[in-house]
C-alpha cells in the first residue's frame, strides 16, 4: 500500500483512479473475499440482456444493489453478488438477423444450427459491453462466478423445471390468445408490447336480426361499433348486457353477418357496456382478449373459436369456410378498407355526423377516434390477437404458495404500498404463455408422434424410451426468457447439482439459498420478481429473497418518461465522463426516495461532484497538518470540546446510517452521510480546530476521516479508495475494511457547547448577508445576562469566536444605545451595535423595497396558483415552475422581514 506521506493531488481527477481501483479490486479478489465462517449476504443481480447498454435504469438499480453489498462486506460478512446475463431470446436473434440483412442475407438461408453458431459468435464478439460498462458503474460483482442464461449448467436446470411441470401437470399445451408479432412471427409477452396513441376511427354498423325477428322498438337490427372492422369475418356472437332493457327480447335470437352469412347468436353478457355506444358488442373470441373470455362464457370452446389470420396477419379462411373468396391474402388492414366499402354498399354502415361552426352537418363514414394500440417493441407493428397452440404454466397453481409467503411475512415487499398490486395481478393470475416462436433460446424439451402424441423428457432419448421407439420430431419453439430467468436465484448457485464448495465452505446453494433482498424495478414485478417467487417455491420449498425492494424509473428533469422519441434519453456513461461514477452513484442513492420516481437532475450529479471535491480537499488540509490515516478502530481519547463533540457525531451518523440502511431508506442514509460530511467535517470540525493541531487534535481528525471514508464508500467507492491509500500504509484496501463500531458515547455537554458556537457564527453570518454587512467586518458584542453556562462556553473559545464569528470579544454589559442587531445562540441573545456600521435609513429603505417587491410576485403566483383553469389546463411543468417560483418568493419575504427586525 502506499506510504502515508505520499501528498494528495492538488485535484481530485476521478477519471485517473476509477479504472485503476476497479481493475485492482477485481484481479485481487475483492469482491468477494475468503470468509467461509462469515455469515452470508446474497444479492441476484437482474440480468441484463446481453444485447444491452447501461441505461440511466440500470445505473440506479446496480448502485442501490452495489450500496448494500459493499455495506455488508464492511459488516464482516460473506457478501455475494451474483452476475450474469439473459439471452434476451427475440432481442438477441432480431441483433443477428440484421446483421445479416445488412450483408443481404437472412436466417432462413441457414439451418437451425448454423444461425445458432452465428449468434454464438456474436456473443463472443460484442456479448460483453454492458458488463464491461457496470464495471465503469463501480458495481462489486463476483465475476468469477459470471452466469449466463444459456450456459450449459443453467440449461440443465431450464429443461428439468419444464419436464418437472409437465409431470406435475403444471405445464401443458393450449390453443388460446396471445400477443402475436406478426412481423416477427412470434408470440411476445405482455413486456414487449407497448401502447401507442394511434388516429383511427369509431365505425357504426347494422347486423340484421334474422328469421324477420324484431326489437320492441320495431327496429330489424341490431347497431354494432368497432375499431377493427375486419374482425367481422370471425364474429361469433354479439353481446348485450343482460339488463338492457333495449335488447330482452331479443336476447337468445339470431342476427346474419351481411359479409359472411354466418348466423351469430345474441348474447347477455356484463362484458356489454349499455351507456356506450349502442350497447351492443360484436364478439370476436379468436382476436380479442376481451371476447375470448365472452365467448368461453357464452360456451363457445377455444378449438372452435374462428382464427381469420395467419402469422403474416393477413386473410384466410376461417374453419367454417364463410370468408368470401374477395378478402383472402388480403392484409388485414386492406382488409379493413374493403371491409367498410362493401358493408357500406350493404346499406348496413350507420355514417358518423359532424357538425362544423355554423352548424353544418357532413357524414363520414367513421367517428374519428384516438385509440390507445398495442405495437411490438421490436418489431414495431401493431400487435395481433391471435389464436395458436402454445404451452402453458399453471400459474394460478404455483401463485398460492407465493400469495401467503407474502401475507405470511416470509417475503417483505419494500415499499409495503406495493403489495396490494402484488395480490390484485397475483390473485388474478392467468395461464403464462412460455413458448416462443424462435430460433434462438432454450429450445422446448417436447416430441411429437406422426399420431399427434407429446413426450416430453429431458433429452431424446428418454423422449424415444417413452414413445417405444416411435419416430419423434422435436419441437421447434423454444421457452420464453423470464421463463429461465425466473430460476435465476437458485440456478445460479448451481442446482440442480450443487457445485463443489470452494475454500472449504459448504456449497453455495446451501450457503446462499434464499437470498436476502432483491432490488428491482417496480416494472417488472409480475414478469420477473413474481414468476422468481412462484419458481424458487415450487422448487426449493422456500422463499428464493427474504425482502423485495421496489424502485420507481427514473424520469427526465420534467417528469416525462424518457424515451428515444422525446429525445430526453440521458446516457449514465456521458455522465461518468463528466463527473464520475462516485456523483452519478451519489446522487441515485439521494434521489431514492421509496415510493417516488427519480427526476433526473444533472445539476445536482454536478454538485455531488463537487461534494466528493469538497472531501479531497479537507482530506489534503488534514494531510498537511499532519494528519494520516488511524490505526484505530475505536475513537480515541478527546479532551477538547470541539473533538469530543465529533466523536459523538461520528456515533450518532453510524447509528442513523445503519438504520437507514436497514430500513432500505437510500435517501436518508446518502443523506446523513452528505451532511455529516460537508456541513459537521468539513464546514465545522475543520474551521474550528485550524490552526491548532495538537496531537490529540491530528489523532481524532484522523480517526474520524477514516470513518467516513468507511461510511461513505458504499455511494462512492473510487474516491474513498484513493483517499484511504493515501492517508496511511493500510493493512488491506477500504473495500475490504471494517464498518465502523466507535464504542464511544455521545457526549452531552461538547455537544452543546459545539452547537452554541456553531449557532452563533452561523447567526452572525446570517445576519451580516441580510444587512449588508460585509462578512470579515469586526463587530463588537454585548451580553448583559449571561448564564454560567454560556459564560464557560465564551471563555474557553476566544479564538473561535475571534475567528469565526468576528467579534472583538463579547462583554458581558448592556450595549451602548442607539441601533443594534440581536443574534441568538442557546439561551443567550447577544447584541450587536450598528451605529457606525451601516446606514440604518438606508438599508431599511433598501430592505423594505425588496419586501414590497417580494410580497407583490408572491401574491401574484399565489393568485395564478389558486385560480383552478391555470392549475388545471396549464402544462404540468408550468404549474411546477409557479409553484417553485411562489416558494422562492414567500421565502425571500420571510428573510427580508426577519432581516427588518434585527433593526427594528
Amino acid at each position: 500500500m502506499t506510504a502515508p506521506d505520499t501528498p494528495l493531488d492538488k485535484t481530485f481527477d476521478p477519471a485517473a483512479i476509477e479504472a485503476r481501483w476497479y481493475a485492482h479490486w477485481e484481479s485481487h479478489g475483492l469482491f468477494r473475499p475468503a470468509r467461509p465462517a462469515a455469515q452470508p449476504f446474497t444479492i441476484v443481480n437482474p440480468p441484463p440482456n446481453v444485447t444491452g447498454s447501461l441505461h440511466i435504469g440500470h445505473a440506479l438499480d446496480n448502485t442501490l444493489q452495489d450500496i448494500l453489498i459493499r455495506y455488508e462486506r464492511l459488516r464482516g460478512k460473506d457478501a455475494l453478488w451474483v452476475v450474469g446475463t439473459d439471452h434476451a431470446g427475440i432481442a438477441t436473434q432480431m441483433v443477428v438477423e440484421r446483421q445479416l440483412e445488412a450483408r443481404q442475407d437472412k436466417r432462413t438461408n441457414y439451418s437451425r444450427e448454423d444461425f445458432i453458431a452465428k449468434v454464438w459468435e456474436w456473443k463472443a464478439e460484442s456479448g460483453g459491453t454492458i458488463t464491461r460498462q457496470l464495471r465503469r458503474l463501480g458495481c462489486s460483482m463476483d465475476w468469477s462466478r459470471e452466469q449466463f442464461t444459456m450456459d450449459p449448467h443453467f440449461t440443465t436446470a431450464v429443461v428439468k423445471v419444464f419436464v418437472d411441470l409437465y409431470n406435475q401437470g403444471l405445464i401443458y399445451r393450449d390453443k388460446r390468445l396471445v400477443n402475436w408479432d406478426p412481423k416477427l412471427k412470434t408470440a411476445i409477452s405482455d413486456l414487449e408490447v407497448e401502447t401507442r396513441e394511434v388516429k383511427g376511427g369509431f365505425w357504426h354498423f347494422k347486423y340484421p336480426l334474422a328469421d324477420g325477428v324484431t326489437r320492441d322498438d320495431g327496429l330489424d337490427y341490431i347497431e354494432v361499433a368497432t375499431t377493427r372492422p375486419e374482425t367481422m369475418l370471425a364474429d361469433m356472437c354479439v353481446a348485450v348486457h343482460p339488463e338492457d332493457e333495449r335488447y330482452a327480447s331479443v336476447i337468445g335470437q339470431e342476427i346474419l353477418q351481411p359479409l359472411t352469412g354466418r348466423r351469430l347468436r345474441i348474447v347477455a353478457d356484463e362484458h356489454a357496456d349499455p351507456a356506450l355506444g349502442s350497447g351492443a358488442v360484436k364478439i370476436t373470441p379468436g382476436h380479442d382478449f376481451n371476447d375470448f373470455e365472452v365467448g368461453k362464457r357464452a360456451g363457445i370452446k377455444p378449438a372452435d373459436m374462428l382464427n381469420m389470420f395467419d402469422a403474416e396477419a393477413r386473410v384466410v379462411q376461417t374453419a367454417d369456410g364463410l370468408v368470401p373468396d374477395k378478402y383472402l391474402g388480403l392484409d388485414r388492414f386492406d382488409a379493413r378498407t374493403a371491409i367498410v366499402a362493401d358493408m357500406k354498399a350493404a346499406g348496413c354502415l350507420i355514417p358518423h355526423v359532424i357538425k362544423d361552426k355554423e352548424g353544418n352537418e357532413t357524414l363520414h363514414d367513421a367517428e374519428p377516434r384516438t385509440i390507445q394500440t398495442p405495437f411490438g417493441d421490436r418489431g414495431g407493428v401493431v400487435i395481433e390477437p391471435w389464436l395458436t397452440d402454445q404451452w402453458y404454466v399453471d400459474a394460478e397453481t404455483l401463485a398460492q404458495p407465493a400469495i401467503a409467503a407474502v401475507k405470511s411475512g416470509a417475503i417483505e415487499i419494500v415499499p409495503k404500498t406495493w403489495e396490494k398490486t402484488f395480490f390484485n395481478w397475483m390473485e388474478n393470475i392467468q395461464p403464462w404463455c412460455v413458448s416462443r416462436q424462435l430460433w434462438w433460446g432454450h429450445r422446448i424439451p417436447a416430441w411429437y408422434a406422426e399420431d399427434g402424441s407429446v413426450y416430453v423428457a429431458e433429452t431424446e432419448a428418454e423422449a424415444q424410451a417413452l414413445a417405444g421407439n416411435k419416430p419423434l420430431t422435436r419441437d421447434e419453439d423454444v421457452l420464453d426468457t423470464w421463463f429461465s430467468s425466473a430460476l435465476w436465484p437458485f440456478a445460479t448457485l448451481g442446482w440442480p447439482e450443487e457445485n463443489p464448495p470452494r475454500h472449504g465452505e459448504e456449497s453455495l446453494l446451501a450457503r446462499h439459498y434464499p437470498n436476502d433482498v432483491l432490488i428491482s424495478g417496480f416494472d417488472i414485478l409480475f414478469f420477473w420478481d413474481a414468476r422468481m417467487a412462484m419458481q424458487g417455491l415450487h422448487f426449493m420449498k422456500e422463499v428464493p429473497w427474504r425482502k423485495l425492494y421496489l424502485h420507481g424509473l427514473v424520469r427526465a428533469a420534467d417528469g416525462q418518461k424518457m424515451s428515444k422519441s422525446k429525445g430526453n434519453v440521458v446516457d449514465p456513461l456521458g455522465l461518468i465522463d463528466q463527473y464520475g461514477a462516485d456523483a452519478l452513484r451519489f446522487f441515485m442513492a439521494a434521489m431514492e426516495s421509496q415510493g417516488r420516481d427519480v427526476k433526473m437532475d444533472e445539476k445536482r450529479v454536478e454538485g455531488y461532484r463537487n461534494f466528493a471535491t469538497k472531501l479531497w480537499n479537507a482530506a489534503r488540509f488534514c494531510q498537511s497538518n499532519g494528519v494520516g490515516g488511524s490505526a484505530s478502530v475505536a475513537a480515541p481519547a478527546a479532551t477538547s470540546a470541539v473533538n469530543r463533540w465529533i466523536v459523538g457525531e461520528v456515533v450518532e451518523t453510524v447509528a442513523a446510517l445503519d438504520q437507514a440502511l436497514a430500513d432500505l431508506r437510500f435517501d436518508a442514509a446518502a443523506n446523513t452521510i452528505y451532511h455529516f460530511v460537508w456541513d459537521q467535517f468539513c464546514d465545522w470540525y475543520i474551521e474550528l480546530v485550524k490552526g491548532s493541531f495538537d496531537d490529540e487534535t491530528r489523532a481524532v481528525a484522523g480517526w474520524v476521516l477514516d470513518q467516513i471514508l468507511v461510511t461513505l464508500h458504499p455511494f462512492m467507492p473510487f474516491v474513498t479508495e484513493e483517499l484511504w491509500s493515501k492517508l496511511g500504509d493500510r493493512p488491506h484496501e477500504l473495500i475490504v475494511a471494517q464498518w465502523p463500531a466507535p464504542q464511544a458515547a455521545v457526549d452531552p455537554a461538547a455537544k452543546a457547547e459545539v452547537e452554541w458556537l456553531i449557532a452563533l457564527i452561523g447567526n452572525l453570518r446570517t445576519a451580516k448577508n441580510e444587512l449588508g454587512i460585509a462578512p470579515g467586518a469586526r463587530l463588537d458584542a454585548y451580553l448583559p445576562e449571561a448564564s454560567e453556562a454560556t459564560r464557560g462556553i465564551i471563555a474557553r473559545n476566544p479564538g473561535a469566536i475571534d475567528r469565526l464569528a468576528r467579534l472583538n470579544g463579547i462583554h458581558f454589559a448592556p450595549a451602548p444605545a442607539g441601533a443594534a442587531m440581536q443574534v441568538g445562540a442557546g439561551d443567550a441573545n447577544i447584541v450587536i451595535p450598528l451605529e457606525g456600521v451601516i446606514d440604518i435609513a438606508a438599508e431599511k429603505a433598501r430592505l423594505e423595497k425588496a419586501l414590497a417587491a417580494a410580497q407583490k410576485e408572491a401574491k401574484s403566483l399565489e393568485g395564478r396558483l389558486g385560480n383552478p383553469a391555470f392549475v388545471e389546463k396549464a402544462k404540468p411543468e408550468a404549474v411546477e415552475k409557479a409553484r417553485a417560483d411562489h416558494a422562492l418568493h414567500a421565502a425571500e419575504a420571510e428573510r427580508l422581514t426577519t432581516a427588518l427586525a434585527r433593526l427594528g
